[in-house]
């Protein structure tokens, strides 16, 4: 697909939601000049995840389809969570997904001076306050939704003194907790948000950028709305959450001098099954060790979905058809590993590996011969060229492809039974050998019927059944992880309110096997370069093991969804 034609796609997907209404019928009203500017606002305090690859579609492909920009801003107003490994993280996530904010990085603590002006002008207007009531004191007056706030009794406090007192706050003067600068609102507003909201607070803590110059940090309610306008953002699309939010958004807006007001749009945020989207959660994953780290493929974040074999392609395709709405809901799992085979049916280069061997003896092939076979890279793209295999006395084949004593509907090997070789011959079972002590099958001893070589037309004989094998010899190991949903419920958020959180991790999440073998060409494979082991699934090899091969498999060949369901009713 040329960039043309993937704009042209991108362009139809997002046209028509809520959101581009409203900047439709900005334009059309001549609204900020025409102009369309919008930001992606991420806290550097954890890895991004799918739910924040909803919102960069969003932003930088609305900027896209109006010819507009859209920034990258770190809303950096909270030091001891925050770290420099994040924020290379997110800006590597955002450009990994073919965006790109140009010139246009920033952080909030670009603006903390001017910030801190604005806190004086809304002192000096008689509009906020210096308030020494504790945290706790300052959550029980505010009141409750059906009950009005109370009023601080530092409320009162002259503007001489308000003045005073957070300026001895930026010094250093006070101890974290003895005082915050406050909005002066309305305590009996129903709006809690409305309710004398906290603009400053203070803390002694080291921050990536600007080390200790400060020692008073804004809130996100004031800082966020003040960036927004500094920066001549003229739709600021959040999620659902801050829309009770808004009026405190505006209200700012309005008490201050600001170049320009932009208009806050909320919409729903993604929701999916088997997952969370709370980094909070995600961080006590990492911290706990229930995970490897933030980009262990069973997490949902885009650093591990990367790791784990996902495609750009697929997350956006998947981020366009959700599609964008005003009510929150929660999206099927199956939907995203969906829209993942889709984009890897069209790309991925078929191999075969054998992820449960065991071993068959060709007894009819004299040792040391070796048969040269073609095999297509994909049945489908001739483009994609084909591959040499070889056909041994000695071959692997799956565990799960013969059966001594099969059931009626068994098709695939077994004794005195015939099965096809993907890309080779037809074989037939002569006799199994066992280990005289456990019983266990060590070999299969079976016969090879030369006439039968595929794609040759010197024999046209039909089997019920065609396998995927590998010649011994040439075969080299590999580990393999199949990856599970890393929680057994399906809305994980809503049952940690109940159920501690070691309680919900699947313990089949993770599953390393190391015995398994794969096509001689994989040594030289690249990380994140995905296969189609075929028969079995997509796969690519880890990014984070070196000197061994370890695949990951990215996702099934087809939907387990329906099964897995079907067998929780």
């Amino acid at each position: 697909m040329t960039l043309e034609h993937e704009s042209m796609e991108r362009e139809n997907k997002i046209q028509g939601n809520f959101i581009t209404n409203i900047i439709d019928n900005d334009i059309r009203n001549n609204k900020n000049n025409g102009k369309v500017v919008t930001r992606f606002p991420p806290e550097p305090n954890g890895y991004l995840h799918i739910g924040h690859a909803k919102s960069i579609c969003l932003n930088f492909g609305i900027a896209l389809l109006y010819n507009g920009r859209c920034h990258l801003r770190f809303d950096d107003t909270n030091p001891e969570k925050e770290d420099q490994k994040y924020i290379d993280a997110i800006m590597t996530d955002v450009h990994w997904l073919g965006f790109d904010w140009g010139e246009h990085l920033h952080y909030t603590s670009d603006y903390f001076e001017r910030l801190y002006s604005f806190a004086l002008t809304l002192i000096e207007q008689g509009k906020a306050y210096v308030c020494s009531l504790s945290p706790d004191e300052i959550r029980k007056y505010r009141g409750t939704l059906t009950e009005p706030g109370i009023e601080s009794p530092y409320r009162s406090r002259s503007i001489v003194e308000n003045m005073d007192l957070f300026q001895r706050m930026r010094s250093g003067e006070f101890e974290e907790g003895a005082h915050v600068l406050r909005a002066k609102i309305d305590m009996a507003s129903p709006n809690i948000a409305l309710r004398d909201p906290t603009l400053y607070r203070i803390k002694q803590a080291h921050h990536p950028r600007t080390g200790q110059k400060w020692t008073i940090y804004p809130m996100y309610d004031f800082s966020h709305c003040l960036s927004d306008a500094i920066e001549g953002i003229t739709h600021s699309i959040c999620t659902l959450e801050f829309e009770n939010n808004r009026p405190l958004y505006d209200w700012f807006l309005d008490q201050l001098p600001v170049p320009c007001h932009p208009q806050q749009i909320e919409f729903a945020r993604l929701n999916l099954t088997y997952t969370v989207m709370s980094k909070r959660i995600l961080l006590k994953l990492v911290s706990n060790g229930h995970v490897s780290g933030w980009d262990d493929p069973r997490m949902p974040t885009i650093a591990g979905l990367r790791r784990r074999g996902y495609t750009k392609e697929a997350i956006r395709m998947f981020c366009e058809r959700i599609g964008v709405a005003k009510r929150d809901s929660m999206v099927e799992m199956a939907l995203l590993e969906h829209c993942l085979r889709d984009d890897l049916n069209t790309r991925a280069p078929r191999v075969m590996a054998v992820l449960h061997p065991i071993k068959v003896i060709i007894l009819n092939l004299p040792e040391g011969e070796v048969i040269p076979l073609q095999a297509l890279n994909h049945p489908e793209k001739p483009e994609m060229g084909d591959r040499t295999i070889y056909f041994s006395r000695e071959i692997y084949i799956d565990q799960e492809d013969f059966m001594e004593n099969p059931p009626k509907k068994f098709y695939r090997l077994s004794p005195g039974r015939e099965v096809r070789l993907r890309y080779a011959f037809i074989i037939k079972c002569e006799s199994i050998i066992k280990d005289q002590q456990t019983g266990d099958i060590t070999e299969l001893h079976c016969t090879y019927d030369p006439l039968t070589q595929s794609g040759s037309g010197a024999q046209d004989r039909k089997v019920k059944a065609t396998i995927h094998w590998l010649s011994a010899i040439h075969a080299i190991p590999a580990d393999v992880r199949l990856y599970d949903t890393l929680f057994n419920v399906e809305n994980p958020a809503a049952a940690i309110e109940h159920e501690p959180l070691e309680n919900l991790i699947n313990p089949k999440s993770l599953e390393v096997l190391t015995t398994c073998f794969v096509e001689s060409e994989l040594s030289q494979s690249k990380p994140g370069v995905i296969y189609q082991f075929e028969r079995i699934g997509y796969f690519c090899l880890d990014s984070n093991d070196s000197g061994k091969l370890v695949f990951n498999r990215t996702v099934s060949l087809k939907d387990q969804w329906a099964k897995i369901q079907k067998q929780s009713m």
